[in-house]
């Protein structure tokens, strides 16, 4: 049985300042967690109810009532990990990065780091107010992918004024992507679901670029920016 300890800690894990505090974070789901397991990501902690003939030290079986109440799912699955959180990796400026400012939503971050994943771009730059990476439910959203992108959060104005790259943004009102040439290397920002880029933000972008709408009545307000990025994504890299 779990103790009232562990499962006291694995239920903080859940926000954002003990994830940090304690420098671990939770997965759920056998893919994701085997994915992280054939990772550099170091395991802490394995809860299962079927076993993965790991070490027996981390692993942990449990019941299916006790893994309810460990669970941030609905409808738990058969296992949920600990695992440490690792340090950033440098940030290579040798290809495309892609940068978010103020993106919010869980989904939608997870979504834009499996596109990272999909697409080769190695380093995904986040703005402070980026949701956490190690929300359990960006983590779910990633499926794994999590594993081989390079995410780091910084003062983003401050690393877009540092970078001798060409920062292009995502903007309604910019120039037809597929009408615009597009280098190997440089800086693609996305903005925040609801107001876009921001005012300080933009200011450091060196070109903008907009998705055309095709639609004969032109009545779609937006695009969502997981949606968007990919689309923008698939353009940077299709003449690599």
């Amino acid at each position: 049985m779990l103790s009232k300890n562990q499962i006291k800690f694995i239920n903080r894990l859940g926000q954002k300042k003990f994830r940090f505090k304690d420098g671990c974070f939770v997965v759920e789901g056998i893919k994701t967690i085997n994915e992280l397991l054939q990772s550099h990501f170091e395991l802490y902690q394995l809860y299962t109810t079927e076993s993965f003939n790991i070490d027996a030290k981390t692993e942990n079986l449990i019941s299916d009532s006790d893994l309810k109440r460990i669970s941030f799912l609905k409808t738990p699955n058969t296992a949920l990990a600990v695992f440490k959180i690792p340090k950033p990796k440098p940030i290579g400026f040798e290809n495309l990065i892609l940068a978010l400012d103020d993106v919010r939503d869980p989904g939608n971050l997870g979504t834009i780091i499996r596109l990272c994943d999909w697409f080769g771009v190695k380093d995904l730059v986040c703005s402070k107010q980026t949701v956490d990476c190690y929300n359990p439910k960006v983590l779910q959203a990633t499926m794994g992918s999590i594993s081989r992108v390079n995410i780091n959060y910084v003062d983003l104005d401050l690393f877009l004024e540092q970078s001798q790259l060409p920062v292009f943004g995502a903007f309604m009102n910019g120039e037809n992507v597929y009408k615009t040439v597009l280098p190997k290397k440089g800086i693609l920002v996305m903005g925040n679901e609801a107001n876009g880029i921001s005012k300080t933000i933009a200011e450091r972008v060196t070109a903008r670029v907009a998705i055309p709408r095709f639609g004969d009545l032109q009545a779609t307000e937006s695009l969502n920016v997981a949606t968007a990025t990919a689309v923008l994504l698939s353009e940077f890299k299709r003449n690599v």
